[in-house]
């Protein structure tokens, strides 16, 4: 096999380096394993009441494993409790369930559980785990840890070091499947060598062939120092072998071998703890002057990331999720803040959702998520380290969002991802980036396995510290608009003292094309008097008019010319129209369960499960004279509304059409999809009268601004070229 001869770049050392520390981060992307080993047994629960029972092992230093759990689900306030007293009681700590929330204990009935020790907690540091009762402070069973426990940890092993060039590094046996080689060496001269396990001491013709570190059992190539990681096939285990090494199978040649020593004390695999991951590991280059990597597998319903980057003293590195899979915007984004204290050498993982581009002030903007909501910390660090100045950390978090400030990470499709690097604050809190993702980026997480990092193997022309290639061109920076929950109804507002907004009629315009744009609330005679509720400063306004009520009729096609805004970047000037039955709007930040309640009409587009706003156009404002009293000194909207002028974006503005029918309510509403309470009521008619809109005498105002030149290819334009009506001043 011709192969080509490469050299060592910077790439290359700085894998070969890291290598090692990547073991826990392996352990669980085991794909196979020994059906019947969980780890070291602790012990038994004891059966104390409500049914509680089950086997208890370390699967490594954190890790427990329970077999069969069982627990009747009967008691008030049930939690998974650990500590070091002598006996339980609530002076311990909780320990998250296998989803990895605090939420009360449900029914479980023989389940197998995967649970995590809390950040700085290890088996080594507790005397008992428990199920305890915390309203009437009641042990419902436990297991008492061993002082001392040699919990499963992965082993080290010999180097090989052979012909044809074969060496490596000593070899680390990961988990009961797992086998990390680092610094592996050999020629790629020979016609068919092969990764090779086998029973007994050395290698043999009767042995079993191991699939390179990309699956496949071809001829092995040339290798330069490159740290791989090898799974064994099938339902083989490190217990069932007593070697591995290179063979040449044609020629029945030992290149180089070591000894597994029998009954190793490492941990068990992910399909034996009732998790399937894949078999391989993902990896993206995010900047390749800060060596900055992200690598990843997706573990069952969980995904295990890792995160590699060059960091100075006191930076963190955050890396997550876009709030819309198809832009990379920062603002409202689920991100993981990681980094490893220099002094202390302790790793951190901390879930955070950007509310904003500003350090956390109470609950505003960057926060950590627990900062917002008491228990909604999604992350769990598995391994963090610091090798030659490189800052390794390595978490898991559920693949569903756990909370309302977590985002889904989506495996059926790429999504966009934000990045940023940047300093601590003196609270350990991330102050401004100073790098990060400035385009979009997109990542697919449950793609089939890629490596798409530097490998030792490449030319040093082709990676070097300064270099710049395709990646850079995918690079993306950030900001989206996720909100932070709001209460559910602002402050009532008095509705005394309301300007009289005339309504539109069912039979104005003929042509049923309406403007939609944005403007003030006009003080305490506008938004808060009108609806009750308490405005934020903006409110729509539509064909000139401050939240008038609008009158349709049934089966009549109506159009609406949107300029909200389309910079979701800035959410101040990003107001995507749309209409539903709801009348507070903010249909965005909805839970889920209050989504499943609301109906929309028109101004969304429905694809693969979520709804995205159409109605986006060019941001169109209605500006008061600064020179004018405020908005509380007029008696008026009209004397008001000659105050104003409008001031709009250079661009085009958005449509959105909808015709109402025998389906649609007696009333909706217009609303903002990004914010609430910024519109008001449409009337919906079977049939319309003409007459008089009202009573009062009317005068008109013409709109101001230049705005009128996109409509020249509509068929609607008079509409727009229609004055807007508003009240007599007296």
């Amino acid at each position: 096999m011709t192969t080509r001869s490469p050299t060592t770049s910077p790439s290359d050392r700085r894998s070969t380096t890291i290598g090692l520390v990547l073991t826990i981060f392996f352990i669980f992307l085991a794909q196979l394993c020994d059906g019947a080993y969980y780890g070291k047994l602790i012990g038994k629960l004891s059966e104390l009441h409500h049914g509680v029972s089950g086997e208890v092992y370390a699967v490594d230093g954190r890790t427990l494993f329970i077999k069969d759990f069982t627990y009747d689900g009967e008691g008030p306030a049930a939690f998974f409790y650990a500590g070091n007293s002598k006996s339980p009681n609530s002076n311990g700590f909780r320990v998250r369930d296998e989803r990895g929330t605090a939420n009360v204990l449900k029914r479980y009935r023989r389940k197998d559980i995967t649970l995590t020790l809390p950040d700085g907690k290890t088996l080594n540091s507790i005397k008992w785990f428990s199920v305890w009762c915390d309203e009437f402070a009641v042990n419902f069973g436990d297991v008492r840890i061993p002082r001392g426990l040699d919990y499963p940890k992965p082993q080290k092993l010999a180097a090989l070091s052979g012909v044809h060039g074969v060496s490596s590094e000593p070899i680390v046996i990961v988990d009961a499947q797992t086998l990390l080689i680092p610094g592996f060496s050999y020629d790629g001269e020979a016609p068919d060598a092969k990764f090779w396990v086998g029973a007994g001491p050395s290698p043999s013709p009767q042995g079993i062939r191991v699939p390179d570190e990309n699956g496949k059992e071809q001829p092995l190539r040339r290798y330069d120092r490159k740290t791989i990681v090898l799974t064994l096939p099938g339902d083989l285990t490190v217990h069932q072998i007593g070697h591995f090494g290179v063979w040449c199978e044609a020629f029945t040649v030992d290149f180089g071998h070591i000894q597994i020593p029998q009954g190793l004390n490492v941990p068990p695999s992910l399909k034996m703890l009732g998790v399937s991951p894949q078999s391989k590991l993902n990896c993206e280059v995010l900047d390749d002057t800060l060596a900055f990597e992200v690598r990843w597998a997706v573990a069952g319903d969980s995904i295990v990331v890792q995160l590699v980057g060059k960091l100075e003293d006191g930076q963190y590195m955050g890396f997550g999720l876009s709030v819309n899979p198809d832009r990379s915007i920062m603002v409202g984004g689920d991100v993981v803040i990681a980094w490893v204290d220099k002094q202390t050498l302790q790793g951190y993982a901390i879930d955070y959702f950007l509310e904003a581009k500003s350090q956390c002030s109470g609950k505003r903007g960057s926060c950590p998520d627990e900062n917002i909501l008491e228990d909604t910390n999604s992350v769990r660090l598995l391994n963090a380290a610091l090798v030659n100045g490189y800052s390794i950390v390595t978490y898991q978090r559920p693949l569903k969002a756990s909370d309302e400030l977590d985002l889904q990470v989506l495996t059926n499709r790429s999504q966009a991802i934000i990045w940023a690097i940047g300093p601590l604050n003196e609270r350990k809190e991330v102050s401004f980036h100073s790098d990060y993702l400035k385009t979009d980026r997109f990542i697919e997480f449950g793609r089939p396995p890629a490596w798409n990092c530097p490998i030792p193997d490449q030319d040093q022309d082709t990676y070097t510290d300064n270099h710049s290639n395709a990646n850079n061109n995918q690079q993306v920076a950030t900001t989206i608009k996720r909100p932070q929950r709001i209460p559910a109804t602002p402050a009532p507002a008095p509705k005394n003292d309301a300007w009289e907004i005339p309504p539109i009629q069912c039979y104005e315009p003929e042509d049923g094309v309406f403007y939609a744009q944005m403007g003030p609330t006009g003080g305490k005679h506008g938004y808060p008097a009108i609806t009750g509720h308490v405005g934020w400063g903006i409110s729509w306004y539509i064909n000139g008019l401050l939240i008038p009520e609008i009158n349709v009729v049934r089966g009549k096609k109506y159009t609406f010319v949107v300029e909200g805004g389309l910079d979701a970047d800035t959410p101040a000037r990003y107001h995507p129209f749309y209409i539903t039955d709801d009348p507070i709007g903010g249909y965005q930040h909805k839970t889920p369960e209050e989504k499943a309640k609301i109906k929309i009409f028109a101004g969304v587009r429905r694809q693969r499960g979520s709804v995205r706003p159409t109605g986006v156009g060019r941001f169109c404002n209605w500006v008061p004279d600064q020179n004018q009293p405020l908005a509380d000194e007029f008696s008026s909207f009209g004397a008001y509304q000659r105050t104003l002028t409008l001031v709009c974006d250079h661009g085009e503005p958005g449509i959105v059409e909808w015709t109402p029918d025998e389906n649609t309510p007696d009333t909706v509403y217009y609303q903002c999809f990004t914010h609430r309470y910024l519109g008001w009521k449409i009337n919906v008619h079977d049939s319309c009268e003409e007459g008089s809109a009202s009573e009062n005498h009317e005068i008109y105002v013409e709109p101001k601004g230049q705005h009128l030149e996109f409509m020249e290819d509509l068929d609607v334009s008079p509409s727009i070229r229609v004055s807007s009506k508003i009240i007599q001043d007296h």
